[in-house]
């Protein structure tokens, strides 16, 4: 009888255990992204005013959503920001890599550290130093600009609305370039060298040795930077928040998470604060198939 009876128990413990040991991450699972998003999507049809006071609208947020100036001028600065990380910050990302890449550049170690520690900061701490190089005369950006240029010191970055939106862009390449350096720099080192030794023999220069060996090595690493860069970018949130100290002069620096922060948390309007946060859950996932449709991203090569 004791003999069924520990059989019997150690079944149970058998076939019980693959559970216990997942249930953990189940339960926090469920607890902090299953429900919020649940919470989230019930949130979108209704309009609340704070967190109690809530009266179900059907898709009223959406359609003022569409209707609504300040959600696409928030799309447009952020669509902005996105266009400049991948066309300007990532070339200079690969740029740096090549260039540290090579064998003949002393300190390569030292110069990747270097340019890799900003993004150790974090954005508020770069946020923080920069409303301080951009101030007007006694700013290091004015100051350099006016060593080369002779003048631009009375610069106002930070309050001129046309100016906004070029400083984020300059914040965030000191910051991110040196991050996405560090991924073409891993791609590079594993392209093989032997046929870069072949392309030569053959007659290939460097810029062909580039177009046909360097880039077909490095395509799925830069896939998934310029995917990951666009994804970020449309996430922009606290170095402009803390740059500007808001959206900036008429809402230059207003980005979408920025709109659905205000409209959550000053207005207190949960429910169309919901309905932005969809709709950027959208773009962002219209802006990756894209994306992987023209790279080719899932595209089995024969």
């Amino acid at each position: 009888m004791n003999s069924l009876s520990s059989s019997t128990w150690w079944s149970v413990q058998r076939r019980a255990a693959p559970y216990v040991f997942v249930a953990p991450f189940l339960i926090l699972f469920a607890t902090f992204t299953v429900y919020p998003l649940i919470q989230s999507i019930m949130l979108a049809f209704r309009a609340t005013n704070g967190p109690k006071s809530s009266v179900f609208v059907g898709l009223s947020n959406f359609i003022f959503l569409v209707r609504d100036q300040d959600f696409w001028t928030a799309v447009k600065n952020t669509a902005t920001y996105a266009f400049f990380s991948v066309f300007l910050q990532l070339p200079l990302s690969l740029g740096l890599a090549l260039l540290l890449n090579t064998r003949w550049v002393r300190g390569r170690t030292l110069f990747r550290l270097a340019f890799f520690s900003p993004y150790l900061l974090g954005p508020v701490f770069v946020a923080v130093m920069f409303t301080v190089i951009f101030l007007p005369r006694f700013g290091l950006f004015n100051r350099a600009l006016y060593a080369v240029l002779r003048r631009g010191l009375d610069t106002k970055w930070l309050l001129d609305a046309h100016l906004v939106m070029p400083a984020l862009i300059i914040a965030a390449l000191w910051m991110y370039v040196g991050f996405n350096m560090i991924y073409f720099l891993a791609a590079l080192q594993t392209v093989d060298r032997e046929l870069y030794e072949a392309a030569e023999v053959d007659g290939a220069n460097r810029w062909h040795q580039f177009l046909h060996v360097t880039v077909p090595g490095i395509r799925p690493v830069a896939v998934f930077v310029v995917l990951m860069s666009t994804i970020g970018s449309f996430q922009l949130f606290e170095l402009p928040f803390v740059l500007l100290g808001g959206p900036g002069p008429n809402n230059s620096g207003l980005t979408i998470v920025m709109y659905l922060f205000q409209t959550g948390f000053w207005i207190g309007n949960l429910g169309y604060a919901s309905a932005i946060g969809w709709a950027l859950v959208f773009i962002i996932f219209t802006m990756s198939l894209i994306q992987t449709r023209v790279t080719g991203m899932w595209r089995q090569e024969t």
